[in-house]
């Protein structure tokens, strides 16, 4: 019986040692920091009004726009980037993504995290990712230009299919 028991709470004592401790709210800001995610946030709307110029410009290609127009075309991405800046601020989304982060990692990933972040190669990773960011953009950009004729083309053709099938 006695042998039992001490199987018994050494199985519990295991079972307890197991179970993962959830992250504090402490070191995943910490981690928030290390990882400069305010300034990537930041970096992010840099370059939105530019990719949303583009995306206007590359949709209204062909057509003839007036001055006004295309004054207001050309006002546009200053407008929505305001509205992303206020709406997706940091104040707004640091809370959020603190909750996600303790929600989704236990202290020991936390841990792992920053240790690998504030090395030379965590922070080589951070201060590089948004060029990194940028051309992975210029990429997918210039693969959906190419893609698009043919996105066009298929479209057509299933708007004509569906019109013959009337």
């Amino acid at each position: 019986m006695k042998k039992t028991l001490s199987l018994a709470l050494t199985s519990l004592m295991l079972a307890l040692n197991c179970h993962a401790a959830p992250a504090s709210q402490a070191s995943v800001e910490e981690l928030l920091v290390v990882t400069k995610s305010e300034s990537m946030i930041d970096s992010v709307y840099a370059n939105l009004d530019q990719m949303i110029a583009q995306s206007m410009r590359q949709a209204t290609q062909g057509e003839k726009l007036t001055a006004e127009q295309q004054r207001v075309m050309e006002a546009l991405p200053a407008k929505l980037v305001a509205l992303f800046r206020q709406e997706y601020s940091w104040a707004t989304m640091k809370p959020q993504m603190i909750k996600i982060y303790m929600e989704s990692l236990e202290q020991e990933d936390v841990d792992d995290l920053l240790v690998f972040y504030k090395s030379r190669g965590g922070q080589a990773l951070i201060n590089k990712m948004p060029v990194v960011m940028q051309k992975s953009m210029q990429l997918s950009q210039s693969m959906l230009q190419a893609i698009l004729p043919k996105m066009r083309a298929t479209m057509m053709q299933a708007i004509e299919e569906a019109k013959a099938a009337k």
